[in-house]
């Protein structure tokens, strides 16, 4: 006998953790581009001094980095994060303002109209609800 599916909770769950996923690689993809370019952007400060102040390179390439994290929001399944302050307008105006967030949010809208109209995102995610319920049914 199967029970009916926990819809209502499996898939804001699933997406959480898929999605969390992504953020991990989108945050460590940063982090080896950044290693890099700040050891770069560092001993440029200390060579020169742009902007007639030592660093601004380097606090520009923080600026870049810090105004990216909260883009990809790593931690906003538990409900939004703390901003670490105010981004440059210059950054901002390179990147555009775009989040992660809004991305998945922009997939997940194409994956509910096909699901709506009875397209292959609802064969795959009643095909999916079968296999874990079957797997749940096993356990007990």
């Amino acid at each position: 006998m199967n029970t009916p599916s926990p819809d209502n909770s499996r898939w804001p769950y699933v997406r959480d953790v898929l999605v969390f996923q992504l953020k991990l690689v989108l945050g460590n993809v940063l982090n080896v581009v950044l290693l890099p370019v700040s050891i770069i952007a560092a001993v440029y400060s200390l060579l020169t001094r742009k902007g007639g102040r030592l660093g601004t390179p380097f606090y520009e390439v923080l600026d870049v980095a810090r105004d990216l994290e909260e883009r990809i929001n790593i931690y906003g399944a538990i409900g939004g994060y703390h901003a670490t302050g105010p981004s440059s307008s210059r950054a901002s105006a390179h990147i555009g303002d775009v989040t992660v967030d809004d991305v998945v949010r922009k997939v997940e809208d194409v994956i509910v109209r096909e699901f709506s109209s009875g397209g292959t995102a609802a064969s795959a995610k009643a095909a999916v609800n079968r296999l874990l319920d079957e797997i749940r049914n096993r356990k007990r």
